[in-house]
């Protein structure tokens, strides 16, 4: 535990994990795992138990979150940069309202932007300088598990139904989000959802490499994102519906 509070800012080189080796391996067949169980179990419970389980899982997002700022202010690493304005610490208070006020237009923004983004968070860690004893480790692989696992699992329930239609309300809640983290980043010199800079393993870097500036590969994310999200969706429903 000698590297406990230390931070990827802080911490010496050579103590964190490969990407796609053994632990972080381990890590993503950990999320598959909770995942499967998660949807199975979801599908059992009576009304009473759904809404006990989404709220129950909330209030471990904003705990884990909680859990993260007090280590940094005991370490006395607390700074800007910690602030809950990355795409995925937003994620963590949008389902926390849904969990207390489900409806469709964020149940349809969970599906299209929480999922695809707590995922990539998982297989492109930007914390792989930090060994598992640490606690923005075991802070980062957790909440990215269960802002991944909340939409999934009432997808597959059936109670998140995203309509391609409103793709365009969608995009438009996660550019507001953008606008508020591009002012922040400005006014605090942060990189909240790497609108400033690309980190080095993701797929932002790459494009980075490839065409000189990384938010030219938000263009052609978000559209294979979406082509992801929805067209194997809109098949299997037009299968179901020549079934009936």
């Amino acid at each position: 535990m000698q590297y406990f509070l230390e931070t990827s800012d802080t911490i010496a080189d050579g103590l964190g994990f490969p990407q796609y080796g053994a632990l972080h391996f381990g890590w993503l067949a950990a999320f598959i795992a909770i995942a499967i169980i998660c949807c199975v179990w979801y599908r059992h419970l009576t009304e009473a138990g759904r809404d006990r389980w989404r709220k129950v899982l909330a209030i471990l997002l904003v705990a884990d979150e909680i859990f993260k700022d007090v280590m940094l202010l005991i370490g006395g690493r607390f700074a800007a940069a910690y602030l809950p304005l990355h795409l995925c610490s937003i994620n963590i208070f949008v389902i926390a309202y849904h969990a207390w006020k489900p409806n469709k237009m964020v149940g349809g923004y969970l599906y299209t932007v929480c999922i695809p983004a707590a995922i990539a968070a998982l297989l492109f860690p930007t914390w792989t300088k930090l060994p598992f004893g640490n606690f923005m480790h075991l802070h980062s692989f957790t909440v990215h598990i269960m802002l991944a696992l909340y939409p999934i699992v009432l997808a597959n329930a059936g109670e998140t139904k995203p309509q391609p239609r409103h793709i365009p309300k969608y995009l438009l809640i996660l550019v507001g989000l953008a606008g508020v983290a591009l002012i922040s980043n400005l006014l605090l010199d942060t990189n909240f959802m790497f609108l400033m800079k690309a980190e080095e393993g993701t797929p932002l870097y790459l494009f980075e490499q490839m065409w000189g500036n990384h938010l030219l590969g938000f263009p052609v994310l978000i559209t294979a994102v979406l082509i992801v999200m929805f067209v194997p969706m809109m098949l299997l429903r037009k299968w179901k519906a020549k079934k009936a």
